[in-house]
């Protein structure tokens, strides 16, 4: 495999650690169930949006990620496009000084489409041109983890698209389990009259209301708590715009760590939308796993 080829698998690994980064980092599962009861009208109100979003399916997404005061690592990331649950699909472009972490090689922008757990990604006219003329990158990363043969290995990679998946309505059930939400009050966003919502969960308490960590040991609910708490992560900063219409219309996320800093801001609207998700033709398309395969058994005939 030629050298400019293993940069363009470079940039696509580099894009999807992102994107995988930034939905992780909200934790949650497309399989919980509805929010617990309680805090009164404030619970009521997002109760409701719950509802009414987890029965939309899909919705315009766009979200901004900020990574502050870890040195290189820090910069922003920028995902605009459509966004599919029930089945989970995407089909978004990313932009950002953290794309550019692929070297010079890496695109300004790059499209991504998720279907069927796997991850298709445009490289772009100039990629293609060394690419035998296919500009699309797949990873089919549930593959890639069945063949690791590796059970902990397997477990991460389907976590992350358990999280890549992650719906607003998940995010609304988080927030119902924070024991300080409140109303904050009527505020305008992107031209629409919403009323402010603010909650905190610790680490602790996300991991309790989150599904998929049941599926955790206690050895490793436990490392990961101590390896969270070491990172200096206190818990999570959570804020909640709904519209006369009971949908979120904006979303953020923040969390502070010894190191540095994650803020997440999601703007969602056109709830119902149609995510007509289409993966890119065979024809178009260049394996990224195969490629890693051919190139292993290369390595071992050298």
């Amino acid at each position: 495999m030629s050298k400019s080829a293993w940069k363009r698998a470079g940039v696509a690994l580099t894009a999807v650690a992102v994107i995988t980064g930034v939905a992780g980092c909200q934790d949650g599962d497309d399989k919980a169930g509805a929010p617990a009861q309680g805090h009164g009208d404030v619970t009521k109100v997002i109760q409701a949006a719950y509802e009414k979003t987890s029965a939309a399916k899909s919705a315009k997404v766009k979200m901004t990620m900020t990574l502050e005061g870890v040195g290189a690592e820090s910069g922003t990331m920028e995902m605009t496009g459509v966004q599919g649950w029930a089945p989970a699909a995407m089909d978004i472009t990313v932009k950002g000084s953290m794309l550019s972490a692929g070297g010079p090689d890496a695109p300004e922008q790059m499209r991504m489409i998720m279907l069927d757990q796997v991850m298709y990604m445009d490289m772009g006219a100039k990629q293609a041109a060394e690419m035998d003329g296919k500009r699309w990158m797949k990873l089919d990363m549930k593959a890639a983890g069945d063949a690791s043969g590796d059970a902990a290995v397997q477990k991460q990679i389907t976590g992350g698209l358990d999280n890549m998946n992650q719906d607003p309505a998940q995010q609304l059930a988080l927030l119902l389990e924070s024991p300080d939400l409140k109303h904050i009050g009527a505020e305008k966003i992107n031209g629409m009259e919403t009323e402010h919502y603010k909650g905190t969960l610790t680490f602790e308490q996300m991991l309790k209301a989150n599904e998929s960590s049941k599926l955790l040991s206690k050895e490793e609910h436990d490392k990961l708590v101590a390896t969270m708490k070491k990172a200096g992560l206190k818990g999570y900063d959570t804020e909640l715009w709904v519209t006369a219409d009971g949908y979120p219309a904006r979303m953020d996320v923040d969390m502070t760590m010894a190191q540095g800093a994650v803020n997440m801001r999601a703007d969602y609207s056109d709830y119902g939308t149609k995510a007509a998700v289409e993966a890119p033709p065979a024809k178009d398309t260049v394996d990224l796993f195969e490629m890693m395969k051919d190139f292993g058994k290369e390595a071992g005939q050298g």
